[in-house]
């Protein structure tokens, strides 16, 4: 997998382009059907990835006005009221935002610098960082539209960010939970449709993670309950770490429920 800048920004495309194909063809009332992410129809699934779209352009392009921001949301109490707003739209209204956003962040991260460093809700983080979890938040919000409409989630290589980033977030897995990480990395191996083999740490390990990588990826990014993957942990650590998986920043999410949904493949 490439990592470069360049190709990061592709398969970002690619994934935008995926998401926009399922969400044209929805109706207006489809649009408001509750998702698996409790309290969050389709549309607030959109405008939670459209307002994180804008800003992610903000954290490259205006520093200044992303901090200010940041400090609305996160102490000022302004989150709800910014999503509410974005989510009431009409579907046609929120989709082109959405899409618009998205393409302009695109295009603006391939023309950036890669070696430049945003702020986000975190540490700061490269660009080509930035837009790899650009990547895993779009795969995943579509995930939980794909769910309720009963599209098949399939597995393609752009899985491969989704997956990494589920690996390199294991110790702030357990610090969300207020627990401290094993000092051993896993040993981490996924297999692919297409019969690629994804590997992370060292064979030697005693703690071992396997399965797909779509269940790897429906795991860490909650979209999944472990029970209803085909993920199998083996040695302490990696037992609690699966448990508690997530590659996203913040809280814990509440996740599924085991046997809300089948084994993934």
């Amino acid at each position: 997998m490439s990592t470069s800048l360049t190709d990061v920004c592709g398969d970002h495309r690619d994934e935008i382009s995926s998401f926009a194909e399922m969400l044209k063809v929805l109706s207006e009332r489809t649009w408001r059907l509750a998702t698996p992410a409790p309290g969050w129809a389709i549309a607030d699934q959109v405008a939670h990835l459209a307002m994180f779209d804008e800003r992610a352009l903000w954290a490259m392009s205006d520093p200044e006005r992303f901090m200010a921001d940041r400090t609305k949301i996160t102490t000022g109490g302004q989150y709800a009221a910014i999503h509410t707003q974005w989510a009431s739209q009409a579907p046609t209204q929120l989709f082109e935002q959405w899409h618009n956003g998205a393409m302009t962040l695109n295009e603006v991260a391939m023309g950036a610098d890669p070696s430049t460093r945003c702020e986000w809700y975190g540490p700061a983080m490269s660009i080509t960082s930035k837009m790899t979890a650009r990547i895993m938040e779009t795969w995943a919000h579509a995930h939980d539209v794909a769910d309720t409409v009963g599209v098949d989630v399939t597995a393609s290589s752009r899985l491969r960010h989704v997956a990494h980033i589920g690996v390199r977030s294991r110790k702030f897995a357990f610090v969300a939970n207020s627990r401290v990480a094993p000092l051993e990395e896993p040993f981490v191996e996924l297999h692919t449709p297409s019969g690629d083999r994804w590997t992370w740490g060292e064979p030697a390990a005693s703690d071992v993670v396997r399965g797909s990588a779509l269940g790897f990826c429906q795991l860490v990014t909650q979209r999944r309950h472990l029970d209803d993957t085909d993920v199998v942990a083996t040695g302490d650590g990696a037992v609690a770490w699966v448990k508690i998986a997530q590659a996203f920043a913040g809280p814990p999410g509440k996740g599924r429920t085991a046997g809300q949904f089948t084994t993934a493949t």
